[in-house]
């Protein structure tokens, strides 16, 4: 989204000698999308960034997919993956400790409930779009700096390099240890480009605009946060190769800290969203999915759906119709609140329902029939459809109850 931003100490002219205090220069970085073709940003570094140590394999978490054969729908519990208090999750980082749920070539989405600091981490595949499902935490970046917590989604740029802090439970607003549901695109992430002007202005049609977007503070440096500019430091490198899924990892060694950048510009950086500044589009009959919409992948949508008044229409049916996503195959991770079409289904706060493509799916039974008359649902959802069929991740496989796929016939 070309929203143009500045940031620290930036020189007049792009491309030109940026004097240090030291008398040297110091070092433009452009970061751009698309070779130089897209959107991009110009980091000034007081390093050379390409200057590195030494360069060893990282031994990514497990990246294994199993195919979803014979096809069924799943419910997925990934708060069974971890635990609830500090105690539990003291030695689990937000980067190498994320359990891969599902996944395909174009997205992969893992879970994460995390205690400790993560190591500097790069994603060098595609943007990640990171939702804080419960806790609060911080993230620095070389952009910058964030807080995050509960209901904050936070898009983070190909090969941004930073790392994660959660804050203890007890700093929490929710009180709870920082949960966080990952999804990580082999592309970028964007809002929808119908969302959009043909220069990039959020349309008065959006569920959102530019005012409910948030970068980063900043510019962070090494000495802001008690370290050295000296200080040599590691960074994990996922990237493209020939593991599974065709992604692998690398241990860089940098000479220097790499909170370095004095100042940057541009329309490329990492901000957060939060999802109650979604503002639900609602009518007479029951709004399909697109409606609720908030960004979009190559081969994949990141829909919201949040508390709003339902369909006004007076033989309205306000749960979803059944429906055959026959070009998809739709995950919905169940944030808050009371989700009236999966009662009686064994779905609750935290769990994560995968609808594959072949299969017609929709409200439970009783459901349809118990929802007329509602005029309110109060419930927040997180959904990534996708336009190629997902596996299944070694967490997927840990936390799946078993039995979703019978729920519809009690079992017979």
């Amino acid at each position: 989204m070309a929203h143009y931003r500045a940031m620290g100490n930036i020189p007049p002219k792009r491309h030109t000698q940026h004097p240090a205090p030291d008398g040297g220069l110091y070092y433009e970085e452009l970061m751009g999308e698309e070779g130089f073709s897209s959107d991009s940003s110009l980091l000034y570094h007081r390093e050379i960034p390409s200057e590195i140590t030494a360069s060893e394999v990282w031994e990514l978490p497990d990246q294994t997919l199993t195919a979803n054969h014979p096809l069924k729908p799943l419910h997925l519990q990934p708060h069974t993956l971890f635990g609830d208090d500090d105690a539990s999750v003291a030695d689990i980082d937000a980067v190498t400790g994320r359990r891969l749920l599902l996944g395909n070539g174009d997205v992969r989405l893992s879970y994460v409930a995390t205690g400790t600091v993560s190591p500097w981490y790069r994603n060098a595949v595609g943007d990640e779009l990171v939702y804080v499902e419960r806790g609060a935490g911080r993230v620095e970046t070389v952009f910058g700096s964030f807080d995050v917590a509960h209901g904050d989604y936070l898009l983070i740029p190909r090969a941004t390099t930073h790392r994660w802090l959660p804050a203890p439970s007890g700093e929490a607003a929710d009180g709870s240890v920082l949960r966080l549901y990952c999804t990580e695109a082999s592309s970028h992430i964007s809002p929808p480009k119908r969302y959009l002007s043909k220069y990039g202005q959020l349309l008065e049609h959006a569920p959102y605009c530019e005012r409910d977007i948030h970068g980063p503070a900043g510019p962070l440096l090494a000495e802001d946060i008690g370290a050295s500019r000296e200080d040599e430091t590691e960074v994990l490198v996922k990237h493209r190769g020939h593991g599974p899924g065709g992604i692998v990892g690398t241990r860089f060694a940098y000479p220097f800290h790499p909170l370095d950048v004095v100042g940057w510009d541009g329309c490329l950086y990492p901000y957060r969203f939060h999802i109650s500044d979604f503002e639900p589009i609602t009518g007479r009959v029951h709004q399909p999915p697109p409606a609720h919409q908030v960004f979009e992948g190559w081969n994949f949508v990141v829909c919201n759906f949040v508390p709003r008044k339902v369909d006004y229409h007076p033989l309205s049916i306000p749960v979803p119709y059944y429906h055959s996503n026959v070009d998809s195959d739709e995950v919905m991770f169940y944030v808050d609140g009371d989700y009236e079409a999966r009662k009686g289904s064994g779905i609750s706060r935290g769990s994560i329902s995968l609808h594959p493509g072949g299969h017609a799916h929709g409200p439970q039974p009783g459901a349809y029939e118990k929802s007329i008359g509602i005029e309110y649902f109060d419930e927040t959802a997180v959904m990534v459809d996708t336009f190629r069929p997902l596996d299944i991740g070694e967490g997927g496989l840990a936390c799946d109850d078993g039995k979703y796929a019978w729920s519809w016939t009690g079992g017979r």
